[in-house]
């Protein structure tokens, strides 16, 4: 970890040193978020509920997915960005370093101006505990800080399966953004709205489910299963295949002489 410090210390200092450029791309990235909550609140003015959710239950999901998503994306770049690197022989310089690839790799990108995000999902967290009328206690508060931990470990781990796809393609597959960007997206509402069979594939396939609808239930009083609390733990679990595939990738991997 303190190699990674070092890393992080190395990317602050990068980001201070064009100190306008940041915020700017900091304020951007703000009222993207910004934008897609406006799609939210122009709905809920026109319909007081979605399957049985309301406005602040729907604010309170979205908030903790778009946290998930921005912590991940922050501190988990250096995948999302992997394919460049093998293509102009980053990736070499790292294997012959006796230092751990995993944490080389996260450190030659961390995206500080992903916290024009995390502000926007602190803002609504904050309206969705005040206004969802959720009794809160001790064990709601831990699903909370569970569902961010769990979350952001999941899209973690597709970040590391996109970058383990790139060791076979070379290229950067846009198709996995589907599972990143479109799971941010589909995931500002409770799965269970999109139907039966997705919130079935969200559960077994690609655990959106454990970290977002069932331990939401919870929060909200609408499920007494205790055991929901512990499901986006258990959501990290994921990371054992995409690890798994990481793993297979760098074996597999031959340089591309860039």
């Amino acid at each position: 970890m303190k190699l990674y410090f070092k890393y992080f210390n190395i990317q602050l200092k990068s980001a201070m040193e064009y100190k306008t450029s940041f915020i700017m791309t900091t304020l951007g990235q703000f009222l993207v978020a910004f934008n897609v909550f406006l799609g939210v609140l122009f709905m809920f003015q026109r319909f007081n509920e979605v399957k049985g959710f309301r406005f602040s239950e729907v604010l309170l999901c979205f908030s903790i997915v778009l946290m998930q998503f921005s912590l991940a994306e922050c501190f988990a770049r250096g995948f999302d960005g992997f394919a460049s690197l093998l293509s102009n022989g980053g990736f070499d310089r790292i294997m012959v370093r006796p230092r751990n690839i995993v944490l080389q790799v996260l450190g030659t990108k961390i995206e500080l101006t992903r916290l024009g995000r995390m502000l926007q999902a602190i803002v609504m967290l904050v309206y969705g505990i005040v206004n969802a009328q959720v009794s809160w206690n001790a064990a709601r508060i831990l699903t909370v800080i569970f569902m961010i931990i769990g979350g952001t470990g999941v899209f973690f781990g597709l970040f590391v399966i996109y970058a383990a796809l790139c060791f076979f393609t070379l290229e950067g597959l846009e198709f996995m953004n589907i599972f990143t960007d479109g799971a941010r997206e589909f995931g500002k509402y409770p799965i269970s709205v999109y139907g039966s069979k997705v919130l079935l594939l969200c559960t077994f396939l690609v655990p959106y489910a454990l970290i977002q609808y069932y331990p939401l239930l919870y929060i909200l009083g609408k499920s007494d299963k205790v055991f929901y609390m512990g499901l986006p733990l258990a959501a990290l679990l994921f990371l054992a295949p995409c690890f798994l595939l990481w793993r297979v990738g760098v074996k597999h991997y031959k340089s591309t002489g860039s």
